[in-house]
């Protein structure tokens, strides 16, 4: 800036100013700076001026796994609100593990993010790392998988109501033997999705067998071990519920393995509706919807807007109406 203020007989803040377009600087000025900052490949020092503002425009975004798809749409939407406020989004996978977790809040702080949004690690136990970061006063926004107990905005999907209807429906089809595989007890969706199998149960006066309910670790490993148990009873389940669409994918494979014709022997219902499951022979014959572009695009706009304005540190939650696909051939009268 200093060359180009020499050359043009200027000062180097009117050179700043007409770098930005700042209106009191005069169009032709402005057009006369551009141009020699473009013919001597000026580019501005973004960690200079984020230094001055006080930001670095920069939100860490937390997340187990961004090979899942329900994990990669909801980037998009953070990426889509963050790119238009001017922001860059900088992205770590704790891969279900807590130390990663830990990990990668801690660096974050360290290099001095302005605000975190996070959706949990199944194997989390403790929130003293997410405790430290509001003790920075650093903006952090959960999604998906929220942590329980923490004054801090979040975004999720409540799945309580939707799981009954789930339920419901496999009733409707006449079957009662169901299992439901479900996550790791440190998430609050595990207890929503058991809460919402135990009422609908209950409203039908089927009594719960506890065989069927299985906690994973969200891992294949666990999965195929549960599947098998599950299969190995004296009355094994015609249904299983299962936490996501990829557990439903090992699940499947299980019961291929010993024999089973999926949607004739034993049908499956998951949760996140990802594409991918169209393109199975024999998809899930339903599944739920949980919407992760728009809970990626609300933690955004939620950690900006307290990026922000600092002073506004009231909790927001923003509750997402999950939504039961059922596949047109297994549609059935309501």
């Amino acid at each position: 800036m200093k060359s180009i203020a020499q050359q043009l007989g200027v000062t180097v803040s009117t050179v700043s100013r007409a770098l930005q377009d700042h209106p009191r600087i005069g169009l032709r000025t402005r057009e006369r700076v551009h141009e020699l900052a473009e013919q001597w490949g000026y580019v501005p020092n973004s960690t200079a001026i984020n230094l001055k503002r006080k930001r670095t425009f920069n939100i860490g975004v937390v997340l187990p796994f961004l090979t899942e798809q329900f994990f990669s749409m909801a980037i998009s939407g953070i990426e889509d609100v963050a790119i238009g406020e001017g922001y860059s989004v900088l992205l770590m996978q704790s891969r279900n593990d807590y130390e990663r977790e830990r990990i990668a809040i801690s660096t974050f702080i360290k290099h001095g993010v302005d605000g975190i949004i996070v959706s949990l690690a199944s194997e989390t136990h403790n929130n003293d790392h997410f405790s430290t970061v509001n003790n920075h006063g650093l903006p952090i926004v959960f999604f998906d998988r929220v942590a329980r107990n923490l004054p801090n905005s979040c975004v999720y999907a409540d799945l309580t109501e939707v799981t009954t209807e789930a339920v419901d429906y496999l009733f409707r089809r006449g079957i009662d033997r169901i299992a439901l595989l479900n996550g790791p007890g440190t998430l609050q969706a595990t207890d929503e999705r058991l809460t919402g199998y135990l009422t609908a149960l209950a409203s039908r006066g089927v009594p719960v067998n506890q065989a069927y309910l299985k906690n994973l670790d969200l891992s294949r490993d666990n999965t195929i071990r549960a599947m098998n148990e599950l299969l190995e009873l004296p009355e094994p389940p015609r249904a299983v519920l299962a936490f996501h669409d990829y557990i439903a994918l090992d699940a499947m494979q299980v019961c291929r393995e010993r024999g089973l014709v999926i949607n004739q022997d034993i049908f499956f219902v998951s949760y996140s509706n990802l594409s991918f499951c169209a393109y199975l022979e024999q998809p899930p014959i339903a599944s739920i919807e949980q919407f992760p572009y728009e809970m990626g695009r609300k933690a955004a706009e939620f950690v900006i807007a307290t990026i922000s304005d600092p002073a506004a540190t009231e909790r927001q939650i923003n509750v997402i109406r999950p939504a039961l696909t059922i596949r047109p051939e297994w549609r059935i009268d309501q």
